[in-house]
Protein backbone atom coordinates (compact mmCIF):
# COMPACT_ATOMS: atom_id res chain seq x y z
CA UNK A 1 0.00 0.00 0.00
CA UNK A 2 3.00 2.58 0.81
CA UNK A 3 4.16 2.23 -2.89
CA UNK A 4 0.74 3.34 -4.33
CA UNK A 5 0.03 6.29 -1.69
CA UNK A 6 3.82 7.60 -2.67
CA UNK A 7 2.52 7.72 -6.23
CA UNK A 8 -0.53 9.27 -5.75
CA UNK A 9 0.85 12.27 -3.70
CA UNK A 10 3.50 12.76 -6.44
CA UNK A 11 0.72 12.29 -9.08
CA UNK A 12 -1.09 15.24 -6.85
CA UNK A 13 1.90 17.62 -6.80
CA UNK A 14 2.74 17.21 -10.41
CA UNK A 15 -0.99 18.05 -11.15
CA UNK A 16 -1.09 21.02 -9.10
CA UNK A 17 2.07 22.56 -10.86
CA UNK A 18 0.57 21.63 -14.23
CA UNK A 19 -2.80 24.44 -13.19
CA UNK A 20 -0.06 26.31 -11.43
CA UNK A 21 2.15 26.40 -14.77
CA UNK A 22 -1.37 26.80 -16.85
CA UNK A 23 -2.76 29.91 -14.64
CA UNK A 24 0.53 31.66 -15.21
CA UNK A 25 0.67 31.34 -18.49
CA UNK A 26 -3.22 32.02 -18.98
CA UNK A 27 -2.24 35.39 -16.84
CA UNK A 28 0.79 36.12 -19.05
CA UNK A 29 -0.93 35.41 -22.45
CA UNK A 30 -4.26 37.69 -21.56
CA UNK A 31 -4.40 40.78 -24.31
CA UNK A 32 -4.01 44.12 -23.22
CA UNK A 33 -5.48 46.39 -26.46
CA UNK A 34 -3.98 49.53 -27.09
CA UNK A 35 -6.54 52.26 -27.80
CA UNK A 36 -4.29 54.44 -29.91
CA UNK A 37 -3.74 52.72 -33.61
CA UNK A 38 -0.28 54.47 -34.29
CA UNK A 39 -0.56 58.23 -35.40
CA UNK A 40 -4.53 57.88 -36.45
CA UNK A 41 -7.70 58.46 -34.53
CA UNK A 42 -9.06 54.94 -35.77
CA UNK A 43 -11.37 53.67 -33.48
CA UNK A 44 -12.14 57.27 -31.99
CA UNK A 45 -14.81 60.17 -32.60
CA UNK A 46 -15.88 63.40 -31.71
CA UNK A 47 -18.64 63.90 -29.72
CA UNK A 48 -20.00 67.16 -28.14
CA UNK A 49 -17.71 70.37 -28.98
CA UNK A 50 -15.34 71.78 -31.57
CA UNK A 51 -12.38 71.53 -29.45
CA UNK A 52 -9.38 69.89 -31.95
CA UNK A 53 -8.05 65.96 -31.75
CA UNK A 54 -5.10 64.62 -33.60
CA UNK A 55 -2.25 62.04 -32.89
CA UNK A 56 1.69 62.68 -33.09
CA UNK A 57 4.08 60.10 -32.44
CA UNK A 58 1.10 58.09 -30.46
CA UNK A 59 0.18 61.39 -28.72
CA UNK A 60 -3.35 62.18 -28.32
CA UNK A 61 -3.21 65.79 -28.11
CA UNK A 62 -6.54 67.72 -27.14
CA UNK A 63 -6.95 71.50 -27.93
CA UNK A 64 -9.13 74.10 -26.74
CA UNK A 65 -11.87 76.25 -28.70
CA UNK A 66 -13.53 78.91 -28.25
CA UNK A 67 -17.59 79.40 -27.70
CA UNK A 68 -18.10 75.19 -27.37
CA UNK A 69 -18.99 73.15 -25.24
CA UNK A 70 -17.12 70.28 -23.63
CA UNK A 71 -15.90 67.99 -26.40
CA UNK A 72 -14.89 64.46 -26.00
CA UNK A 73 -13.14 61.82 -28.32
CA UNK A 74 -15.18 58.81 -27.45
CA UNK A 75 -13.91 55.16 -28.33
CA UNK A 76 -16.54 53.68 -31.27
CA UNK A 77 -16.73 50.36 -29.02
CA UNK A 78 -18.49 50.60 -25.80
CA UNK A 79 -16.92 48.71 -22.87
CA UNK A 80 -18.56 47.11 -19.65
CA UNK A 81 -15.90 45.45 -17.63
CA UNK A 82 -12.51 46.33 -17.86
CA UNK A 83 -9.31 47.43 -16.76
CA UNK A 84 -8.20 50.67 -18.26
CA UNK A 85 -4.34 52.04 -18.20
CA UNK A 86 -3.54 55.57 -19.56
CA UNK A 87 -1.23 58.32 -19.42
CA UNK A 88 -2.01 61.68 -19.62
CA UNK A 89 -0.21 65.50 -19.26
CA UNK A 90 -2.63 68.91 -18.87
CA UNK A 91 -1.99 72.43 -19.07
CA UNK A 92 -1.90 73.54 -15.53
CA UNK A 93 -4.69 75.81 -16.03
CA UNK A 94 -6.94 73.63 -17.55
CA UNK A 95 -9.62 70.97 -15.97
CA UNK A 96 -9.89 67.90 -17.69
CA UNK A 97 -10.70 64.11 -17.19
CA UNK A 98 -11.45 60.58 -18.74
CA UNK A 99 -15.10 59.55 -19.04
CA UNK A 100 -15.99 55.65 -19.15
CA UNK A 101 -19.33 54.06 -19.33
CA UNK A 102 -20.21 56.54 -20.82
CA UNK A 103 -23.27 57.58 -23.58
CA UNK A 104 -25.20 59.90 -25.66
CA UNK A 105 -28.98 59.47 -25.90
CA UNK A 106 -31.47 61.22 -28.09
CA UNK A 107 -33.78 61.33 -24.86
CA UNK A 108 -31.03 62.47 -22.76
CA UNK A 109 -30.51 66.05 -23.09
CA UNK A 110 -30.59 66.11 -26.76
CA UNK A 111 -27.80 63.36 -26.39
CA UNK A 112 -25.39 65.17 -24.30
CA UNK A 113 -22.48 63.00 -23.26
CA UNK A 114 -23.65 61.93 -19.77
CA UNK A 115 -21.74 59.19 -17.37
CA UNK A 116 -18.63 58.22 -15.02
CA UNK A 117 -15.28 60.57 -15.36
CA UNK A 118 -12.44 60.44 -13.74
CA UNK A 119 -11.28 63.87 -12.88
CA UNK A 120 -7.78 65.20 -14.10
CA UNK A 121 -7.75 68.28 -11.85
CA UNK A 122 -4.38 70.27 -11.87
CA UNK A 123 -5.72 73.03 -9.42
CA UNK A 124 -4.64 73.76 -5.96
CA UNK A 125 -7.96 71.53 -5.04
CA UNK A 126 -6.02 68.59 -6.90
CA UNK A 127 -8.73 65.74 -7.11
CA UNK A 128 -6.96 63.83 -10.03
CA UNK A 129 -8.43 60.76 -9.64
CA UNK A 130 -11.93 61.82 -8.34
CA UNK A 131 -14.90 60.21 -9.84
CA UNK A 132 -17.63 62.99 -11.22
CA UNK A 133 -21.03 61.87 -12.72
CA UNK A 134 -21.14 64.45 -16.09
CA UNK A 135 -24.31 65.73 -16.70
CA UNK A 136 -26.04 63.89 -13.93
CA UNK A 137 -25.00 63.61 -10.32
CA UNK A 138 -21.89 65.63 -10.28
CA UNK A 139 -19.26 64.75 -7.46
CA UNK A 140 -19.69 60.56 -6.50
CA UNK A 141 -15.75 60.16 -4.75
CA UNK A 142 -14.16 63.65 -4.33
CA UNK A 143 -10.43 63.60 -2.93
CA UNK A 144 -10.92 65.99 0.28
CA UNK A 145 -10.24 62.94 2.74
CA UNK A 146 -7.47 61.35 0.33
CA UNK A 147 -4.05 64.04 0.69
CA UNK A 148 -2.12 60.99 -0.41
CA UNK A 149 -3.73 60.97 -3.78
CA UNK A 150 -3.84 64.84 -3.99
CA UNK A 151 -0.31 64.85 -3.50
CA UNK A 152 0.77 62.38 -6.19
CA UNK A 153 -0.41 63.73 -9.06
CA UNK A 154 2.62 65.49 -11.01
CA UNK A 155 2.22 69.38 -12.18
CA UNK A 156 3.39 69.59 -16.21
CA UNK A 157 4.27 66.32 -16.30
CA UNK A 158 3.10 62.66 -17.27
CA UNK A 159 1.33 61.30 -14.85
CA UNK A 160 -0.53 57.68 -14.82
CA UNK A 161 -3.80 56.19 -14.46
CA UNK A 162 -5.17 52.97 -13.53
CA UNK A 163 -8.90 52.35 -13.72
CA UNK A 164 -10.46 49.53 -12.91
CA UNK A 165 -14.40 48.95 -13.86
CA UNK A 166 -15.57 45.42 -12.76
CA UNK A 167 -19.32 45.21 -11.72
CA UNK A 168 -20.90 47.95 -9.49
CA UNK A 169 -17.06 48.78 -8.26
CA UNK A 170 -15.11 51.90 -9.99
CA UNK A 171 -11.62 52.14 -8.60
CA UNK A 172 -8.68 54.42 -9.35
CA UNK A 173 -4.77 55.01 -8.99
CA UNK A 174 -3.23 58.12 -9.88
CA UNK A 175 0.73 57.59 -9.92
CA UNK A 176 0.28 53.77 -8.24
CA UNK A 177 -1.19 55.38 -5.28
CA UNK A 178 -5.14 54.61 -4.34
CA UNK A 179 -7.67 57.79 -5.26
CA UNK A 180 -11.11 56.71 -5.48
CA UNK A 181 -13.54 53.55 -4.28
CA UNK A 182 -16.92 54.09 -5.47
CA UNK A 183 -19.55 51.56 -5.24
CA UNK A 184 -22.13 52.05 -7.79
CA UNK A 185 -24.79 50.75 -9.91
CA UNK A 186 -26.01 53.76 -12.64
CA UNK A 187 -24.45 52.85 -15.51
CA UNK A 188 -22.68 49.68 -16.79
CA UNK A 189 -21.88 50.16 -20.01
CA UNK A 190 -20.67 52.53 -22.68
CA UNK A 191 -17.99 54.38 -24.16
CA UNK A 192 -14.59 55.73 -23.33
CA UNK A 193 -13.85 59.66 -24.01
CA UNK A 194 -10.63 61.95 -23.95
CA UNK A 195 -12.17 64.96 -22.08
CA UNK A 196 -11.10 69.09 -23.77
CA UNK A 197 -12.76 70.94 -21.50
CA UNK A 198 -15.44 74.59 -22.77
CA UNK A 199 -13.32 77.52 -21.87
CA UNK A 200 -16.32 79.55 -23.21
CA UNK A 201 -15.01 83.09 -23.78
CA UNK A 202 -11.45 83.16 -21.89
CA UNK A 203 -9.23 83.98 -24.51
CA UNK A 204 -6.85 83.29 -21.95
CA UNK A 205 -7.49 79.49 -22.46
CA UNK A 206 -7.78 79.65 -26.12
CA UNK A 207 -5.35 77.04 -27.43
CA UNK A 208 -4.31 75.04 -24.28
CA UNK A 209 -3.80 71.17 -24.02
CA UNK A 210 -4.39 68.13 -22.78
CA UNK A 211 -2.37 65.09 -23.71
CA UNK A 212 -2.61 61.41 -23.36
CA UNK A 213 -0.59 58.26 -24.37
CA UNK A 214 -0.13 54.63 -23.91
CA UNK A 215 -3.78 53.66 -23.33
CA UNK A 216 -4.72 50.13 -23.06
CA UNK A 217 -7.16 48.26 -22.04
CA UNK A 218 -8.01 44.82 -20.54
CA UNK A 219 -11.46 43.00 -20.99
CA UNK A 220 -10.82 38.92 -19.86
CA UNK A 221 -9.73 37.17 -16.92
CA UNK A 222 -10.26 40.98 -14.79
CA UNK A 223 -10.28 38.65 -11.88
CA UNK A 224 -6.66 37.62 -12.42
CA UNK A 225 -5.77 41.20 -12.62
CA UNK A 226 -7.83 43.61 -10.03
CA UNK A 227 -5.88 44.92 -7.94
CA UNK A 228 -6.86 45.69 -3.79
CA UNK A 229 -7.58 48.92 -2.59
CA UNK A 230 -6.66 50.25 0.97
CA UNK A 231 -9.32 52.72 1.04
CA UNK A 232 -12.91 53.08 2.16
CA UNK A 233 -15.20 52.83 -0.55
CA UNK A 234 -18.03 54.87 -1.54
CA UNK A 235 -21.36 53.62 -1.71
CA UNK A 236 -24.36 55.52 -3.79
CA UNK A 237 -27.21 53.03 -2.41
CA UNK A 238 -29.37 54.60 0.14
CA UNK A 239 -26.99 57.28 0.85
CA UNK A 240 -27.02 61.19 -0.85
CA UNK A 241 -23.94 61.76 -2.98
CA UNK A 242 -21.32 64.15 -2.24
CA UNK A 243 -23.53 67.12 -4.81
CA UNK A 244 -26.42 66.18 -2.40
CA UNK A 245 -25.56 66.14 0.70
CA UNK A 246 -24.01 70.01 -0.39
CA UNK A 247 -28.00 70.91 -2.07
CA UNK A 248 -29.96 70.39 1.03
CA UNK A 249 -30.84 66.86 -0.10
CA UNK A 250 -32.46 64.52 2.43
CA UNK A 251 -32.93 60.48 3.02
CA UNK A 252 -36.70 59.80 3.32
CA UNK A 253 -35.46 56.20 3.29
CA UNK A 254 -32.72 54.81 5.72
CA UNK A 255 -32.35 51.39 3.56
CA UNK A 256 -32.35 49.16 6.27
CA UNK A 257 -35.31 50.37 8.32
CA UNK A 258 -39.31 51.14 8.42
CA UNK A 259 -38.20 54.55 10.53
CA UNK A 260 -40.27 57.73 9.19
CA UNK A 261 -43.21 55.32 7.18
CA UNK A 262 -46.31 53.73 8.49
CA UNK A 263 -49.41 51.60 6.94
CA UNK A 264 -51.72 54.17 5.68
CA UNK A 265 -54.13 53.19 7.57
CA UNK A 266 -52.46 51.89 10.53
CA UNK A 267 -50.32 53.44 13.51
CA UNK A 268 -47.11 51.40 12.45
CA UNK A 269 -45.72 50.01 9.56
CA UNK A 270 -47.32 46.82 8.20
CA UNK A 271 -46.02 43.54 9.43
CA UNK A 272 -47.43 41.38 6.24
CA UNK A 273 -46.81 42.69 2.79
CA UNK A 274 -43.42 44.51 2.57
CA UNK A 275 -39.84 43.46 3.29
CA UNK A 276 -36.71 44.79 3.24
CA UNK A 277 -33.81 42.73 1.04
CA UNK A 278 -30.28 43.72 0.75
CA UNK A 279 -31.14 47.66 0.95
CA UNK A 280 -34.53 47.38 -1.32
CA UNK A 281 -38.21 48.36 0.00
CA UNK A 282 -40.27 45.71 -1.45
CA UNK A 283 -43.95 45.24 -2.03
CA UNK A 284 -44.48 41.66 -2.48
CA UNK A 285 -46.72 39.48 -4.81
CA UNK A 286 -49.98 38.95 -3.17
CA UNK A 287 -52.57 38.34 -6.26
CA UNK A 288 -52.82 41.99 -7.98
CA UNK A 289 -55.57 43.50 -5.24
CA UNK A 290 -55.11 47.07 -4.83
CA UNK A 291 -54.27 47.58 -0.67
CA UNK A 292 -55.46 44.20 0.21
CA UNK A 293 -52.56 42.63 1.88
CA UNK A 294 -50.06 44.63 3.35
CA UNK A 295 -51.86 47.85 2.23
CA UNK A 296 -49.83 51.24 1.38
CA UNK A 297 -46.96 52.86 3.34
CA UNK A 298 -46.74 56.20 3.89
CA UNK A 299 -44.04 59.30 5.58
CA UNK A 300 -44.96 59.90 8.56
CA UNK A 301 -44.37 63.55 7.65
CA UNK A 302 -45.92 65.86 5.48
CA UNK A 303 -44.89 67.96 3.21
CA UNK A 304 -45.86 71.52 1.15
CA UNK A 305 -43.32 72.03 -1.55
CA UNK A 306 -40.34 69.45 -2.23
CA UNK A 307 -38.42 67.86 -4.72
CA UNK A 308 -38.83 64.09 -4.76
CA UNK A 309 -36.19 61.63 -5.90
CA UNK A 310 -36.41 57.60 -5.98
CA UNK A 311 -34.99 54.06 -7.62
CA UNK A 312 -37.98 51.64 -8.65
CA UNK A 313 -37.91 48.24 -10.40
CA UNK A 314 -40.97 46.70 -11.75
CA UNK A 315 -41.49 42.89 -12.36
CA UNK A 316 -43.41 41.44 -15.34
CA UNK A 317 -46.90 42.64 -15.41
CA UNK A 318 -46.62 44.58 -11.91
CA UNK A 319 -48.98 47.83 -11.03
CA UNK A 320 -47.94 50.52 -8.35
CA UNK A 321 -47.53 54.37 -7.98
CA UNK A 322 -45.79 57.17 -5.88
CA UNK A 323 -48.86 59.08 -4.38
CA UNK A 324 -48.26 62.70 -3.01
CA UNK A 325 -50.06 65.50 -0.85
CA UNK A 326 -51.61 62.52 0.55
CA UNK A 327 -54.28 62.98 3.17
CA UNK A 328 -54.86 59.24 5.07
CA UNK A 329 -57.83 60.48 6.42
CA UNK A 330 -59.82 60.48 3.47
CA UNK A 331 -60.67 56.94 2.19
CA UNK A 332 -60.98 55.10 4.94
CA UNK A 333 -62.49 51.96 3.39
CA UNK A 334 -61.22 49.76 0.73
CA UNK A 335 -58.62 50.42 -1.45
CA UNK A 336 -55.38 53.08 -2.03
CA UNK A 337 -55.54 56.50 -0.28
CA UNK A 338 -56.14 59.40 -2.03
CA UNK A 339 -53.33 61.67 -3.57
CA UNK A 340 -52.11 62.96 -7.07
CA UNK A 341 -50.12 59.92 -8.35
CA UNK A 342 -46.89 59.09 -10.45
CA UNK A 343 -48.01 55.95 -11.97
CA UNK A 344 -45.92 52.61 -11.66
CA UNK A 345 -47.04 49.98 -14.16
CA UNK A 346 -45.48 47.41 -17.08
CA UNK A 347 -47.57 49.45 -19.93
CA UNK A 348 -46.65 45.98 -22.08
CA UNK A 349 -48.63 43.48 -19.81
CA UNK A 350 -50.66 45.28 -17.41
CA UNK A 351 -54.72 45.96 -18.64
CA UNK A 352 -54.38 49.40 -17.14
CA UNK A 353 -51.97 50.87 -19.79
CA UNK A 354 -55.44 50.73 -21.94
CA UNK A 355 -57.99 52.21 -19.53
CA UNK A 356 -57.79 55.69 -17.78
CA UNK A 357 -60.76 58.70 -18.45
CA UNK A 358 -58.00 60.42 -20.06
CA UNK A 359 -56.02 58.73 -22.99
CA UNK A 360 -52.64 57.17 -22.09
CA UNK A 361 -53.20 58.76 -18.47
CA UNK A 362 -52.29 55.01 -16.64
CA UNK A 363 -49.78 54.07 -18.04
CA UNK A 364 -46.06 54.27 -16.36
CA UNK A 365 -44.85 57.64 -15.32
CA UNK A 366 -48.32 59.61 -16.31
CA UNK A 367 -50.28 61.32 -13.61
CA UNK A 368 -52.74 58.91 -12.77
CA UNK A 369 -56.06 58.87 -14.88
CA UNK A 370 -55.09 62.61 -15.66
CA UNK A 371 -52.10 63.60 -17.66
CA UNK A 372 -50.36 61.11 -20.42
CA UNK A 373 -46.62 60.94 -19.84
CA UNK A 374 -44.52 61.67 -22.89
CA UNK A 375 -45.15 58.49 -24.63
CA UNK A 376 -41.09 58.63 -26.01
CA UNK A 377 -40.11 58.20 -22.02
CA UNK A 378 -37.00 56.44 -21.39
CA UNK A 379 -38.42 53.53 -19.63
CA UNK A 380 -35.71 50.93 -19.15
CA UNK A 381 -36.54 46.83 -19.42
CA UNK A 382 -38.23 45.11 -16.77
CA UNK A 383 -36.55 43.69 -13.62
CA UNK A 384 -33.94 47.10 -14.09
CA UNK A 385 -33.70 50.16 -11.94
CA UNK A 386 -35.65 53.18 -13.03
CA UNK A 387 -35.51 56.69 -11.32
CA UNK A 388 -38.34 58.72 -11.04
CA UNK A 389 -37.99 62.47 -9.95
CA UNK A 390 -41.54 64.43 -8.90
CA UNK A 391 -40.58 68.18 -8.31
CA UNK A 392 -43.87 70.61 -7.10
CA UNK A 393 -42.71 74.03 -6.23
CA UNK A 394 -45.25 76.75 -5.87
CA UNK A 395 -47.90 74.52 -7.28
CA UNK A 396 -46.09 73.71 -10.61
CA UNK A 397 -45.44 69.87 -10.42
CA UNK A 398 -43.18 67.85 -13.12
CA UNK A 399 -42.76 64.40 -13.48
CA UNK A 400 -39.65 62.91 -14.60
CA UNK A 401 -37.81 59.59 -15.97
CA UNK A 402 -34.48 58.57 -15.91
CA UNK A 403 -33.66 61.98 -15.90
CA UNK A 404 -35.90 63.57 -18.41
CA UNK A 405 -39.19 65.63 -18.40
CA UNK A 406 -42.23 63.28 -18.71
CA UNK A 407 -44.81 65.58 -17.94
CA UNK A 408 -45.28 69.38 -15.93
CA UNK A 409 -48.98 70.90 -14.54
CA UNK A 410 -49.87 73.51 -12.68
CA UNK A 411 -52.19 72.03 -9.43
CA UNK A 412 -54.90 73.64 -9.56
CA UNK A 413 -55.67 75.58 -12.86
CA UNK A 414 -58.66 75.42 -15.38
CA UNK A 415 -57.13 73.03 -16.90
CA UNK A 416 -56.19 70.61 -14.04
CA UNK A 417 -59.51 70.80 -12.39
CA UNK A 418 -61.23 70.21 -15.61
CA UNK A 419 -59.11 67.23 -15.63
CA UNK A 420 -60.29 66.23 -12.68
CA UNK A 421 -63.74 66.81 -13.44
CA UNK A 422 -63.35 64.25 -15.95
CA UNK A 423 -61.41 61.48 -13.83
CA UNK A 424 -62.42 59.10 -11.43
CA UNK A 425 -61.37 61.72 -9.00
CA UNK A 426 -64.32 63.84 -9.63
CA UNK A 427 -66.01 62.74 -6.33
CA UNK A 428 -63.30 63.60 -4.18
CA UNK A 429 -64.10 67.30 -3.08
CA UNK A 430 -60.92 69.61 -3.85
CA UNK A 431 -58.83 66.62 -4.89
CA UNK A 432 -55.27 67.55 -4.94
CA UNK A 433 -55.45 70.73 -3.80
CA UNK A 434 -54.12 69.82 -0.37
CA UNK A 435 -50.82 72.78 0.49
CA UNK A 436 -49.59 69.88 2.56
CA UNK A 437 -49.43 66.10 2.48
CA UNK A 438 -47.50 62.83 2.92
CA UNK A 439 -45.95 60.84 0.23
CA UNK A 440 -47.20 57.05 0.14
CA UNK A 441 -45.93 54.15 -2.05
CA UNK A 442 -48.15 52.18 -3.09
CA UNK A 443 -49.34 48.19 -2.67
CA UNK A 444 -51.03 47.26 -5.72
CA UNK A 445 -50.47 43.54 -5.03
CA UNK A 446 -47.53 43.00 -7.37
CA UNK A 447 -43.64 42.79 -6.74
CA UNK A 448 -42.02 46.53 -6.80
CA UNK A 449 -38.85 47.27 -5.43
CA UNK A 450 -37.74 50.59 -4.18
CA UNK A 451 -34.45 52.05 -3.53
CA UNK A 452 -32.52 55.98 -2.42
CA UNK A 453 -35.73 57.21 -2.09
CA UNK A 454 -34.63 61.44 -0.95
CA UNK A 455 -36.03 64.67 -0.59
CA UNK A 456 -35.49 68.21 -1.05
CA UNK A 457 -37.37 70.94 0.77
CA UNK A 458 -36.93 74.51 0.38
CA UNK A 459 -35.95 76.19 3.39
CA UNK A 460 -38.82 78.41 3.68
CA UNK A 461 -41.28 75.40 3.73
CA UNK A 462 -39.76 72.95 5.72
CA UNK A 463 -41.70 70.86 7.76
Amino acid sequence: MRPIKQISSISIVALLAVLLISCKSSKQNDSWIDLIQGDTLNGWNIKGGKATYEVVDGVVIGTTAADTPNTFLTTNQNYGDFILEIEFKVDPTMNSGIQIRSNTLPSYREGIVHGYQVEIDPSKRSWSGGIYDEKRRKWLNTLENNPKAQKAFKQNQWNHYRVEAIGDTIKTWINQVPASYLIDDKTATGFIGLQVHSIGKNKDKLGKQVMWKNARILTENLSLHTTKSPLKPVITKNNLTVSEQKSGWQMLWDGQTTKGWRGAKLQSFPDQGWVIENGELIVLSTGGAESAAGGDIVTTREYTDFELQLDFKLTAGANSGIKYYVDTELNKGPGSSIGLEYQILDDELHIDAKRGSHEGSRRVCSLYDLIKADPEKPIHQIESWNTAYIKSINNHVEHWLNGVKVLEYERGSEDFLKLVSESKYSKWPNFGLLEKGQILLQDHGDKVSFRNIKIRVPKSKKH
